[in-house]
């Protein structure tokens, strides 16, 4: 039997966070074992005992005191739903809270990694939001946002579109896990 791979899916504080549960869902279908790490403004957007138990793991949002047990390595990182101000801080390298930290080093370590934005139209019109995702995609990072993927909405309306959001795109990207032997 295969070891079971292991899917860091990184929450933002952004309109669907709350329904974080069916990405992670739909990750467990898949064979993924997940590890739910939260950024510190998207706390008040989850229910942490409902995603601890969903997980069978505590949900990370800071880095761990030593002495702590270590979250599993990473096969796979998955941030959604992505926020403005967390793909603009990644795609430069600022890496001042968990969540960025982790993702940051795992570019660089060739860990794949994809996004799955939720922004609205005006934030995706800014200059400096349209770089930055470009520089993630120079970097090989797919940040699934334009056509065929999450298209932005109009400013004002994100709550009417929580509901089309769709979880199921990055887990197209990454690499799936290998079944095991029994399975195939």
């Amino acid at each position: 039997m295969s070891e079971t791979k292991t899917l860091y899916v990184v929450v933002c504080a952004a309109g669907p966070a709350a329904d974080v549960g069916i990405l992670i869902d739909q990750a467990h279908e898949r064979g993924w074992t997940v590890q739910l790490i939260a950024t510190p403004a998207a706390l008040a957007f989850i229910d942490t005992d409902a995603l601890e138990k969903q997980t069978g793991r505590p949900v990370r949002s800071e880095h761990r005191a030593p002495g702590s047990p270590r979250s599993p390595k990473a096969d796979a990182i998955i941030i959604a739903p992505a926020s403005f101000n967390t793909i603009n801080k990644l795609a430069n390298g600022i890496a001042d809270t968990y969540a960025l930290d982790v993702t940051n080093e795992a570019i660089g370590l060739g860990i794949s990694l994809v996004i799955l934005p939720f922004v609205n139209s005006a934030y995706a019109n800014r200059a400096p939001f349209r770089a930055s995702v470009e520089a993630l995609r120079k970097e090989g990072v797919p940040v699934l946002i334009g056509p065929g993927a999450f298209e932005p909405h109009k400013a004002g309306s994100g709550a009417d579109e929580h509901g089309q959001f769709p979880w199921h795109q990055p887990l197209d990207e990454v690499s799936p896990p290998e079944l095991p032997n029994w399975a195939m």
